[in-house]
């Protein structure tokens, strides 16, 4: 039988977005929204679209809990949220290698925080 995390990758392979599931720092509830990513090895790099101010983003900065899901395979682990300029450029160029540079460029703002969830 497969992982979970093997099974999520797979299913990540024919698919432009995944889900994720965050807490709200709120509301307390489980809140579910669709990301673009890219998948690099055993890595799902994200980046928010506004940056620090991106909702989910805040919520993760609260609770690193992060459920993933792609063609009805879901998995949870923790996030681990970037801030440094390195790790941040890195993410956003591979995004643009990914979508076009002209997309995220005029899609996302505030190119200050990243994501990686370690599908291991």
């Amino acid at each position: 039988m497969a992982q979970p995390q093997t099974d999520l990758r797979n299913a990540l392979g024919s698919t432009d977005e995944v889900t994720i599931s965050v807490t709200g720092r709120k509301s307390g509830r489980r809140l579910s929204f669709p990301v673009w990513f890219v998948l690099e090895g055993d890595t799902l790099l994200l980046l928010p679209v506004k940056g620090l101010e991106t909702e989910w983003y805040q919520n993760l900065r609260e609770q690193p809990a992060i459920g993933l899901g792609a063609g009805g395979v879901t998995f949870t682990t923790e996030a681990t949220l970037k801030t440094d300029a390195e790790s941040v450029r890195d993410v956003v160029a591979k995004f643009q290698d990914r979508y076009g540079e002209g997309t995220v460029n005029s899609l996302y703002s505030g190119f200050d925080a990243a994501v990686t969830v370690s599908l291991r």
